[in-house]
Order: C-alpha cells, then structure tokens, then sequence
C-alpha cells in the first residue's frame, strides 16, 4: 500500500478507490459546464425512464434558463433527451411522469419540460466475431468420437457440437 496526502492535509494510508468516483470527479465538471448536468444523471437514466425506454433514450442537455441578475427569481431548466424512433412518441406520451422523476432525482423542481431530438441513441452493435476454423486433428478427432453413434441425426448434431467447442476455444 501506498502513502499518499489526504485531503485534509496530513499522510495517510492509500485504500484502493472505485473507479466510478474517479471517473465522476473528472467528467461532472466537463458535463456541467458543456450540458449542465452531472454524470449521475446519466447512470441513473434506466432508474429514472421506463425499462422499455431505457435503451432507447439518452438525456442530452439541460437547459438552464439565463437570469440578468442574481435577484431574478429561478426558473426550472428544460431537459433535452435523444430518442430513437417509436421511443420519443413513447416518452412524449409519458413526459409528466418523467419530469417528476428527473426532479426526485435532483431533489427540487430542476426541470419544467422535456424537448426530444430524434436520433439514434443505441451503441451500434460490432458484427459477431470470426470463429477460427477447426484443425484437422481437432476435426479427425470429433469423428473418431461421435462414428459409433447409429442416429445419424444425433452424430450430426455431437460432431456440430464439438465443432463449435473447439471453434469457441474451450
């Protein structure tokens, strides 16, 4: 274990922190700044929206309404959320219920309404991986094992067994 200064001043033993509070101490000042809202609100976007919405909608922005002064009285945001396809009708349809959700989260009337953006918000999927063909001695070796089988049909499927073991790299 590592000593290292505290924040309070003097030395004191290292403890191995998480790596989400690192990350958060780095990126909420970015995302407060660039769209005015934290990191927890993105973690915590599944909680706050419907499980069928959650995959599907992402909030953006908020929208901090200007005050000319320090004396104007405080006006509740605007929360800009991406949505693809049928989900912004979905989450238009629900957007009261999630305004109070979004405001329980922040903990006082933060947001007044939602304006949707139309765009693809789920991360792209990457094609299935490859699978390395079966060796010969692998491929010799599945038909040693499975020729004894008199049901052709449960031979075939064995030996498309193995193959995808051996290709699966088990």
């Amino acid at each position: 274990m590592t000593a290292r200064k505290s924040r309070s001043g003097p030395w004191k033993k290292a403890f191995p922190e998480q790596l989400g509070g690192l990350v958060s101490d780095v990126l909420d000042p970015v995302l407060a700044k660039r769209a005015g809202m934290t990191s927890a609100l993105l973690s915590s976007w599944p909680e706050i929206v419907p499980a069928s919405l959650a995959e599907t909608t992402r909030p953006q922005k908020i929208n901090w309404p200007r005050r000319a002064s320090e004396d104007d009285p405080f006006k509740p945001a605007t929360l800009i959320v991406a949505a693809e396809g049928m989900s912004a009708l979905h989450l238009q349809h629900q957007t009261g219920e999630i305004i109070q959700r979004v405001n329980a989260f922040f903990g006082f009337q933060a947001v007044e309404r939602l304006q949707l953006v139309q765009k693809p918000v789920a991360p792209t999927r990457k094609p299935p991986r490859r699978k390395a063909p079966v060796s010969p001695a692998d491929e010799k070796r599945i038909d040693a094992l499975t020729e004894s089988i008199e049901d052709e049909g449960l031979r075939e499927a064995l030996a498309r067994l193995g193959r995808s073991v051996k290709q699966d790299g088990r």
